[in-house]
C-alpha cells in the first residue's frame, strides 16, 4: 500500500513544502503520504469545464488506488476515527489517493468515484494549510495505531 496526496494547486510557500515533508518522513514508508500537484485548469469563463478537466486529471492520477476526497460536504473525523480507518487501508493492500481540488472544488465525477468523502474543517482552508494537515494527521492517526506518545485525549 502506498499513500498519494493528490493535489490541484499552484507552487507552494517553502514553508508549506518543509512542515509536510516533516510530517510525512516521520511515518513508515507505506505511509508516506507521495505528493502528486496537478496544475490548476484555465478558468476563463466556463468554472465547470475547469472543474471537469481537472477532475479527469485526477481520476487518471487515482488510477486503481482507493478515492478519499476532501471535501467541505464530506464527514467530520477526529484523530481517533481516522486511526480506526488506518487498519482497513493496510489490510486492503490497494493504495490510497487522498484528493484535494481545486480552487472551485472537486468535479462530480470524482465525489462519485470517492470511497470517503473527509472534511477536515467546516473553515475553508488554503491548499498549503490542507497539505500540512494532512500529513500531520496521517502521522498522529499512525501514532495512535502504534502507542506512541504523540497524541494525547
Amino acid at each position: 500500500m502506498r499513500v498519494r496526496l493528490i493535489t490541484v494547486s499552484e507552487r507552494q510557500p517553502d514553508w508549506v513544502n518543509s512542515a509536510f515533508a516533516d510530517y510525512a518522513k516521520r511515518l513508515p514508508k507505506h505511509l508516506q503520504p507521495q505528493l502528486v500537484e496537478l496544475p490548476l485548469a484555465k478558468r476563463r469563463e466556463d468554472v465547470l469545464k475547469a472543474k471537469a478537466d481537472e477532475g479527469l486529471r485526477i481520476l487518471d492520477a487515482c488510477k486503481d488506488a482507493q478515492l478519499i476526497a476532501l471535501d467541505e460536504r464530506g464527514k467530520a473525523l477526529s484523530s481517533r476515527d481516522l486511526a480506526g480507518l488506518l487498519p482497513g487501508w493496510e489490510q486492503s493492500g490497494r493504495d490510497i489517493a487522498l484528493v484535494v481540488g481545486g480552487p472551485d472544488g472537486l468535479d462530480a465525477s470524482v465525489l462519485q468515484r470517492a470511497a470517503l468523502k473527509w472534511s477536515l474543517s467546516a473553515l475553508t482552508l488554503p491548499h498549503g494549510m490542507v497539505r500540512v494537515i494532512l500529513a500531520e494527521q496521517m502521522y498522529r492517526a499512525w501514532s495512535i495505531q502504534s502507542g506512541h506518545p504523540y497524541h494525547r485525549d
